[in-house]
């Protein structure tokens, strides 16, 4: 059992790449509300319409404790001069080029932000001294694994998409940059996150709109899929938790740690997409395709470590959090 620090450090720096996407606005807004000064970074790239990503920024910056920066973590000089301007003690990497299918149509996308983006990352953490890196990667990284729940001792040798393959290139990059320049660094596996202001690319966003507009929608594998839906409020929960309280030395002496941030409770996608249906009062129009390349069958994740360091475990039901989003989205 480690010693945890269970409140936010108002004192400290928080810079958040990606705070114009799903995860890092959420993340930014909740630090904000507790008094925390936080720095956004984002190159607002148009991977999905861009106004999804202004409208969340113009929440962020009503806050006085925030500042963003427009910039690419790709550009090295500009990732320098946010360190040297800014000098933060706590960086949360959630900037990446999304997207699994994506990644296999444009792959040179995510050479450029995944990889050369996260290496100017951690060297500008090498260089100034920052206290905590904590990064976004994904439960992508188990491939076709077919031992469930995931753990996060499982091997993750066989990733099925680019953007899998370049999560784990993170995971590995960190722990060397944790190895050899001592830089206390928390790698999160994120699966399936939902919620409001969420990504318009991801299913349940297209389903939602779909279903309202009366328009098929295109379920894969012929819905025999699983997902372990994880919504928003619980992964900003399980992030918060982790923040102040870098990993402890290994067995090896690094201070490196990857946990698993999900919901622990697998949903089969016919069943996700009746609780929908539900939420919105609408049936849906079904066009049954196969299983497309780079998706997996089912996702589960193995949260024994989150909840052994931090007694967390997420809460948040699918019934609840669909009929949540779809509140919000009949609002927009």
């Amino acid at each position: 059992m480690r010693s945890v620090i269970n409140k936010l450090d108002l004192t400290k720096l928080y810079l958040v790449t990606g705070a114009a996407g799903f995860i890092g606005f959420h993340l930014a807004k909740s630090l904000l509300n507790q008094g925390a000064t936080v720095v956004g970074y984002d190159n607002i790239n148009d991977y999905y319409d861009t106004s999804f990503k202004y409208a969340r920024l113009n929440i962020l910056e009503k806050y006085n404790n925030f500042t963003f920066i427009k910039g690419d973590l790709a550009d090295k000089q500009a990732v320098n001069q946010l360190f040297i301007d800014f000098k933060p003690q706590i960086v949360v990497n959630l900037a990446a080029q999304a997207g699994v299918r994506s990644s296999i149509e444009k792959p040179e996308t995510y050479i450029n932000s995944n990889i050369i983006g996260f290496f100017n990352t951690l060297e500008a953490c090498r260089h100034y001294k920052v206290e905590h890196l904590i990064y976004a990667s994904s439960s992508s990284v188990y491939g076709a694994n077919q031992k469930v729940p995931f753990s996060t001792y499982d091997k993750t040798d066989t990733p099925v998409s680019l953007y899998a393959a370049t999560k784990k290139s993170n995971e590995l990059m960190a722990y060397t940059y944790s190895h050899l320049y001592g830089i206390p660094a928390t790698g999160l596996r994120f699966f399936t996150v939902y919620g409001p202001y969420g990504r318009p690319d991801m299913a349940y966003f297209s389903f939602t709109k779909s279903i309202m507009g009366g328009k098929p929608i295109k379920i894969f594998n012929n819905g025999n899929m699983y997902r372990d839906f994880t919504y928003i409020d619980d992964i900003i929960k399980g992030m918060e938790h982790i923040l102040c309280n870098p990993p402890e030395q290994d067995e090896n002496k690094v201070k490196y740690k990857i946990y698993n941030l999900g919901n622990n409770k697998p949903v089969k996608l016919m069943d996700y997409i009746e609780i929908l249906e539900n939420c919105i009062g609408k049936k849906a129009i079904k066009e049954y395709l196969p299983m497309q390349p780079g998706d997996v069958y089912q996702t589960y994740a193995d949260i024994c470590d989150l909840e052994e360091d931090f007694h967390f475990t997420p809460s948040t039901s699918i019934e609840t959090g669909l009929n949540r989003f779809v509140e919000w989205y009949k609002s927009i």
